[in-house]
């Protein structure tokens, strides 16, 4: 190969390559808040040939939050949050389930489909507060601090979701 066609094919090469990036930073990979899995029983299907249940679901992407900065109290020498709770913002796996049912009365089927879609899902991981064994510097007592026991506490985790589900029967659905 000579160098003006490897030359020509690099620069083909690295225009491909800026276009495939630029297209990439278009669609954030944090703008997709669930990615599709669905389940293949189509080839199950013919070669069974009998109506198999269509399933597909959604796996949520977790995205992490901003936590809240320490809080400064008047009266205490550490802030109020030393390891601030960080927020985690995703949500719960959905599901789309469609079932045929056999009818009872004749050679037709009836259908069952449930429907669960991912719902959001907030939480916030444990956060610790701690307090030093000294006060702030008191002025009666010549700017000397004094002492107290010291504290140390969780702040408690936090769960918070909304889940739905709907179920329906019918003919051919």
């Amino acid at each position: 190969m000579k160098s003006t066609t490897r030359g020509t094919l690099a620069a083909a090469l690295t225009c491909v390559a800026a276009a495939t990036a630029g297209a990439a930073s278009a669609f954030p990979a944090a703008a997709v808040t669930a990615v599709p899995v669905p389940v293949p029983l189509g080839g199950a299907e013919k070669s069974l040939n009998v109506e198999l249940p269509e399933i597909s679901g959604q796996l949520p992407v977790p995205v992490p939050g901003e936590p809240e900065g320490p809080r400064y109290v008047e009266g205490r020498l550490l802030p109020d949050r030393a390891v601030p709770q960080l927020p985690v913002h995703a949500g719960v796996p959905g599901a789309d389930v469609r079932a045929p049912l056999p009818h009872v009365l004749g050679t037709e089927f009836d259908h069952l489909a449930v429907h669960a879609p991912a719902s959001d899902l907030r939480t916030l991981a444990p956060g610790l507060t701690v307090d030093a064994p000294v006060t702030a510097p008191d002025a009666d007592r010549y700017g000397l601090p004094g002492t107290k026991l010291p504290e140390a506490g969780v702040v408690t985790p936090m769960l918070q979701t909304v889940p739905t589900a709907s179920v329906v029967t019918g003919p051919g659905l």
